[in-house]
């Protein structure tokens, strides 16, 4: 096998997915229908064409649209499913689901609706097609610490159905540390943290993400590069960087993928990954991603088995799960 077959052959861990931003256009118009929920595109393809998207505000403006149809239980679980299928044909066998309650409690949808029509794709995945997976909560960074306060109160009685929280939304103009005292809380709570950090913001927010907020995983942190210091500490220390290659491209992070900094992160010992980020947006889901990635950045078949040793060293699993990842990668990686 050639890289790009690898690529797609290859098991591989998604870390940084918003659920939410798997909702393709054809589903959106299947459950506002179902919902009567009424739509500003009068077609899929209208819809579809909306998603030029000049930076992420303007991506935002639209996924929070999109996710207006998502009411009942239901709504969640067959958005989830219709993901797990996509990323069963791409050899991902291990996901973490970001998933962002703000977004639907504001309009009036109980958490739990939320957290259990999503638990319960999950436990089918793993059930019919041997993907295992867990659900982390995301704070909506442009709304109040005192908001993020009251959903991860109002999220506690489900603390079964998730492993840890994450921070995204707009990054420019809110910095970690607007969250400090949250994520003090969750990590009393024994939650994983995760947090976006170094996609349009600067490396000084992903140095917060790092002191302030004590993340255990940095979801993007292409900026990084701007930062030799930083890139010395994130290569001493292995934190994962989940990088989202056609994410920068469409929303305008990197110009052209060929710029994209991920094989200068790999060169320089960091804990890179790929992932799609929101990939009904933005054009790919995982194998999209690897295939376009080795292509524009000349990848090697060792860059390829790195990128997925990566995304599982980067995972909330057990030892065991880890090592039969490991395990399965080095099998293909000969194959």
């Amino acid at each position: 096998m050639n890289a790009i077959e690898l690529a797609r052959a290859i098991p591989k861990a998604e870390l940084h997915i918003h659920i939410e931003g798997s909702l393709e256009p054809e589903l959106i118009f299947a459950l506002a229908q179902r919902n009567g929920v009424p739509l500003a595109y009068p077609s899929v393809e209208a819809l579809r064409a909306a998603y030029a998207f000049t930076d992420l505000q303007s991506f935002l403006d639209i996924y929070y649209a999109g996710a207006s149809v998502l009411l009942k239980p239901q709504d969640f679980h067959d958005m989830a499913w219709a993901y797990f299928l996509r990323a069963k044909a791409d050899n991902v066998v291990h996901t973490e689901l970001f998933f962002d309650p703000q977004t639907h409690t504001a309009r009036g949808v109980p958490m739990a609706s939320v957290i259990e029509g999503l638990s319960g794709a999950c436990k089918r995945a793993e059930s019919e097609l041997g993907i295992s997976s867990a659900l982390i909560l995301c704070f909506l960074r442009h709304l109040s610490e005192e908001d993020a306060f009251a959903t991860l109160e109002a999220a506690l009685p489900y603390r079964g159905h998730f492993i840890g929280v994450g921070l995204d939304s707009s990054e420019v103009g809110h910095p970690p540390e607007k969250f400090e005292r949250v994520f003090a809380r969750c990590r009393e709570l024994g939650l994983k943290l995760v947090a976006h950090a170094g996609e349009e913001g600067p490396p000084e927010y992903m140095w917060q993400a790092i002191d302030l907020l004590k993340v255990q995983r940095i979801d993007h942190g292409v900026a990084a590069l701007q930062d030799p210091l930083l890139m010395a500490e994130l290569a001493h220390t292995r934190m994962p960087l989940t990088v989202c290659p056609l994410s920068n491209v469409k929303l305008c992070v990197v110009k052209d993928l060929r710029d994209h900094p991920l094989k200068k992160m790999l060169d320089a010992g960091l804990c890179a990954t790929v992932n799609s980020d929101d990939p009904a947006y933005f054009g790919g889901y995982m194998n999209a991603n690897f295939e376009q990635t080795v292509q524009a950045l000349d990848l090697s078949r060792e860059d390829v088995v790195q990128l997925a040793r990566n995304s599982v060293e980067a995972s909330f699993v057990s030892e065991q799960r880890r090592s039969e990842m490991f395990d399965r990668i080095a099998a293909c990686a000969v194959g």
